[in-house]
C-alpha cells in the first residue's frame, strides 16, 4: 500500500476526528482488520458481524502499534498519540476508502465472476498476464465485500494490472462490487446451481451475475463462456465488446484437439481471432479450457503474444485445495479438491477422476450446501456423476452425502463399491484400506466439511 496521510484518510471515509488534535501529515502505508496481527504503523479498522465486534480491540490493537483507528463509536478513553476517526459504519469506511485508494491507480481492472471456477480462472488470467506484467490478484477467498476492498488496498506504484474475483450468496451482492470495482473486463464462467437456496432458481442466479455488467466501463469488454446455455443469450445483447469462449461451433476463443495424460496435466489446440497455438495446462480437467481461454482472451485484449501467452500458461499454480495433485509414498496420488462443491464442479472431478486410467480410481465426497429444496436430488445425480465416469469406489461422507451413495448405486454401482459415513471417525477404516499402490483418490465437498482432515488423514497413512 502506498502511504495515506490523515488528511486523506479523513476525505476517503468522510469521517472526522474525536479524542483530540493529531497531525494531518501523519502516514499510514497499511490497514488492518484482525487485531491478532498488528503491522506496526499501521490503521486499524474494526467491523462487526453477527458473533464479533472488532470495536472491543481497538485498544489492544493501538497499543500493538497501529497509529490510529477508525471507529463508528465514541470512545471512553482515548491512548495519547493515536488518532481516532469517527465514521458511521466501520465497513462503509473500508469501502469508501478503497475506493479512495483505487482511483489513485490509472490501470486496467479485469473482474471474474461465476458459479464454479472462478478462482481456477482468475488464477489462470493472473499467470498469463504475469508472463508480461506486473499483476496484483486476489489472494484466497477474499472475494467478497470485505476481502475486496482489502485487496484493492494492497496496490502499489508497481502494479500494471488488477484481477480481482467476485463472490456472492444473494442478489446486490455482485452489483455492490462491481461499483466499487468499475472493471475495465468483466468475466463470467458459467451460471450453475451454487446458493440457488437463497436466490430460488438458476434465473435469479444468472441476473445475480450478471450485475457484473452493471458497472462496467462504457468501453469495457465482457468475456464470457459460450458453452453455457444462459450466457451464450447475451451474444450481441450487451454495448461493450464481447468475446465468447468454449469448445462449440461459432465462438470467438476455441479449444479442440484436448488430451490429457491422466497425472499432471492436459493439452489443446487453441484458436483465437488472432493467432492458433498448443496449450499445455499444468491442471487437470478437460474443464480447464475454460479458464485457460478467458485468460488467452484477457491476454490478447492486452497486447500479449502467443509465446507470452502459452508461457503464463505453463506457470499456472491452483489455489490451495482447487484440484492440487499431491503425490504421496507407495505410488499413491490424493486430488485435493477439498475447498468447495457444487453439481456442476462435482461432475468435472468425476471426468478428472475418470481420466486417471490403469489406476483405482476412489471418490471419498461428502455434502454440498446452499442447494434449497432440490437438494437431495443433486447429490443423487453427483453419485451417477461418479458411476458413470467407471470410478472403482465411492465413500460418501455427510448428512447429504447419503443421497451420493444412494444416485452411484442406481446408476450401476454396486453395493460393496459404495461406502456412507456420517463422520470422519466413521469413515477412517474404509479410508485406511484404499491405501494401496497405484491408486487415485479424490477428496471433495463443500467448504463447511472441512475435508482438507480427511487429505491430511490420507496422507499420514501413506506414511506408515
Amino acid at each position: 500500500m502506498e502511504a495515506l496521510t490523515l488528511a486523506q484518510l479523513l476525505q476517503a471515509v468522510g469521517g472526522t476526528l474525536i479524542g483530540g488534535e493529531a497531525d494531518l501529515n501523519q502516514t499510514v502505508t497499511e490497514v488492518c482488520t484482525d487485531s491478532r496481527s498488528v503491522p506496526q504503523g499501521c490503521l486499524f479498522l474494526p467491523l462487526e458481524g453477527e458473533r464479533f465486534d472488532g470495536h472491543s480491540f481497538i485498544n489492544s490493537a493501538l497499543e500493538q502499534g497501529a497509529v490510529g483507528c477508525i471507529t463508528a463509536r465514541e470512545r471512553e478513553s482515548y491512548l495519547p498519540g493515536k488518532f481516532y476517526i469517527k465514521v458511521r459504519s466501520t465497513q462503509r469506511a473500508l469501502r469508501d476508502l478503497a475506493r479512495y485508494y483505487k482511483e489513485m491507480f490509472h490501470i486496467p481492472f479485469v473482474a471474474v465472476t461465476g458459479s464454479v471456477g472462478k478462482t481456477t480462472t482468475k488464477d489462470m488470467v493472473a499467470a498469463v498476464l504475469g508472463a508480461k506484467y506486473k499483476v496484483l490478484k486476489t489472494e484466497g477467498n477474499f472475494n467478497n465485500d470485505i476481502g475486496l476492498p482489502l485487496t484493492l488496498l494492497r496496490l502499489d506504484h508497481t502494479h500494471q494490472i488488477c484481477v480481482l474475483e467476485m463472490g456472492m450468496d444473494h442478489a446486490g451482492e455482485i452489483d455492490y462490487l462491481s461499483e466499487l470495482v468499475e472493471p475495465d473486463v468483466a468475466l463470467i464462467t458459467n451460471v450453475g446451481d451454487s446458493h440457488i437456496e437463497n436466490l430460488g432458481s438458476r434465473e435469479a442466479i444468472f441476473a445475480a451475475k450478471c450485475e457484473i455488467f452493471n458497472h462496467l466501463k462504457a468501453d469495457g469488454t465482457a468475456i464470457l463462456n459460450g458453452d453455457d446455455p444462459m450466457l451464450s443469450t447475451l451474444k450481441g445483447k450487451l454495448p461493450q465488446t464481447t468475446y465468447m469462449v468454449g469448445s462449440g461451433e461459432g465462438l470467438d476463443y476455441t479449444a479442440f484437439d484436448i488430451d490429457s495424460d491422466g497425472a499432471s496435466h492436459i493439452s489443446c489446440q487453441v484458436k483465437t481471432p488472432h493467432s492458433k497455438f498448443q496449450a499445455d495446462i499444468p491442471a487437470l480437467g478437460t474443464h480447464m479450457i475454460y479458464p485457460t481461454l478467458m485468460a488467452t482472451a484477457v491476454g490478447e485484449l492486452f497486447g500479449m503474444e502467443a509465446d507470452e501467452i502459452t508461457r503464463g500458461i505453463r506457470a499456472f499454480l491452483p489455489t490451495k485445495m482447487r484440484m492440487n495433485v499431491v503425490n504421496c509414498p507407495g505410488d499413491v496420488v490424493i486430488l485435493n479438491d477439498a475447498y468447495n462443491a457444487n453439481p456442476q464442479s462435482m461432475r468435472a472431478a468425476a471426468a478428472v477422476l475418470g481420466d486417471a486410467k490403469d489406476r483405482r480410481r476412489v471418490a471419498v465426497v461428502g455434502d454440498m450446501k446452499e442447494l434449497g429444496a432440490n437438494s437431495a436430488m443433486f447429490h443423487q445425480a453427483v453419485g451417477g456423476y461418479f458411476a458413470q465416469a467407471g470410478v472403482e469406489r465411492l465413500i460418501a461422507i455427510g448428512d447429504l452425502a447419503k443421497h451420493m451413495a444412494q444416485g452411484a448405486v442406481q446408476a450401476g454401482m454396486s453395493q460393496e463399491q459404495v461406502s456412507y459415513f456420517h463422520d470422519l471417525e466413521e469413515a477412517k477404516e474404509a479410508l485406511s484400506r484404499e491405501i494401496r499402490a497405484g491408486v487415485t483418490i479424490l477428496v471433495k465437498a463443500s467448504r463447511s466439511m472441512a475435508f482438507e482432515k480427511i487429505v491430511d488423514y490420507l496422507t499420514a497413512q501413506t506414511q506408515k
